[in-house]
């Protein structure tokens, strides 16, 4: 079996890639504060910009996922470093252009951008890489998006009030510069252990399933990225540490999804999405209820509900919907994010509307933000708990179809399959 001879190289570099990603994420949740106090902005536009993050993501993925067999990975992660290069400047500038609002909105675009061509180029670059090991080599990759986020959490909650929000950002360019050197001048794998007929992708998408695991996708994410995006302003006053919280949530999802073989082996993928809409729909509940210490077990509780969703998802699209191929997978995740975008400005909608409640009802201060807080997590709740009603469906749809066929410790996950 032939192999790519620096595939360690290039597994190091997505890897690293990866991280950057995540980070983002963590920063981006982490300085919302500032940005509402240095630029002015409320909650409605602060949804906006984390949108703008969303929305680049599956921009990336669709184009990614379509021109992948014709570009290469090659193309597609080096307009990932320039993409990243261009954001996260830009943001550590923003005002100085156009205004802080549209300086942060496109810069953000840009840095979603370029992580949907992280996630479109690595995942089928690293099967093709590792085909005597592929579901070893992209479990490993991917536990590096909630550990990356447990990276940026800590980076954030810890150097944050020396560095201010600029310098946080900044810190992001070092990883950045890193996975760049490991990439250029590299030789890059070409597609061998992929579907790579575009047109056989294209038609397997108008399969009723696919288009139900699209919904169904889109509610996965708003349960998990809601929450985790809006976790400062929503639980800032609540007297657990809300980036404590992020990172407790994230290095759970990485220690679950590291493990995961055996409980996906023994509840198949359909179950395992049953039982995770139930966990993650207790947890929203607990941390709209709980404050003080008793949100960390919440949130124990909400981590172990949304930590197999994106993997089982987009593993479940490649085993059970494989005509679709590295396409279908890319558009599975790109909903996921789009999702993001229509919902982000409507959290921050109603976070305003319960601060407006709570003020109207004469509560001021620390008590009127946990009031709104726990009123927006307790109307997020509907997110996880439709989620019960189609997993429930699928598995019963499902249950004579999926077949005991993974061997002891294989995990039924394909390129694209943890997030």
């Amino acid at each position: 079996m032939q192999t790519v001879q620096n595939r360690d190289r290039l597994f190091l570099a997505s890897c690293v890639a990866l991280i950057v990603t995540a980070m983002t994420f963590a920063i981006r949740a982490g300085i919302l504060n500032d940005l509402n106090v240095e630029f002015g902005l409320d909650d409605s536009q602060l949804g906006w910009v984390n949108g703008m993050a969303f929305a680049g993501f599956p921009v990336a993925m669709m184009i990614g996922g379509a021109l992948y067999n014709s570009l290469g990975p090659r193309k597609i992660m080096y307009a990932a470093f320039i993409c990243h290069v261009i954001g996260l400047v830009w943001t550590i500038f923003a005002g100085d252009l156009m205004g802080p609002y549209m300086d942060l909105l496109l810069s953000t675009f840009f840095i979603g951008f370029a992580n949907g061509c992280v996630e479109a180029a690595c995942n089928p670059m690293i099967a093709d890489m590792y085909p005597d090991k592929k579901t070893q080599m992209l479990n490993k990759f991917h536990v590096w998006f909630p550990g990356g986020i447990v990276i940026g959490s800590l980076v954030a909650q810890f150097l944050g009030a020396s560095m201010g929000w600029q310098g946080l950002i900044a810190i992001m360019l070092v990883p950045t510069a890193i996975y760049a050197f490991l990439l250029f001048g590299q030789e890059f794998p070409k597609s061998q252990n992929i579907v790579a007929d575009t047109g056989k992708n294209v038609a397997g998408l108008a399969k009723p399933l696919f288009i139900f695991i699209l919904v169904c996708m889109t509610l996965t994410a708003a349960t998990e990225f809601s929450t985790t995006q809006w976790v400062e302003r929503i639980l800032s006053a609540s007297g657990a540490q809300p980036l404590i919280v992020l990172a407790l949530v994230t290095g759970i999802m990485a220690l679950g999804r590291f493990f995961a073989g055996p409980i996906i082996h023994r509840f198949n993928p359909t179950g395992v999405l049953w039982v995770s809409a139930i966990l993650a729909t207790v947890g929203v509940y607990l941390l709209s209820t709980l404050t003080g210490g008793a949100v960390y077990g919440g949130a124990i509780i909400f981590a172990l509900g949304i930590c197999y969703f994106w993997p089982t998802m987009i593993g479940f699209t490649g085993e059970y919907l494989p005509e679709t191929g590295a396409l279908g997978m890319s558009l599975v995740g790109g909903a996921g994010m789009f999702s993001m975008v229509i919902w982000n400005p409507v959290i921050g909608g109603w976070l305003e509307e319960a601060a407006a409640t709570a003020e109207a009802a004469g509560i001021t201060g620390a008590e009127a933000d946990i009031v709104a807080g726990q009123a927006t997590l307790g109307t997020m709740i509907w997110f996880p708990a439709i989620l019960i009603v189609l997993f429930g469906l699928l598995y019963f749809y499902m249950r004579d179809k999926i077949k005991s066929n993974i061997e002891d410790g294989e995990i039924l996950m394909t390129p694209t399959s943890t997030r």
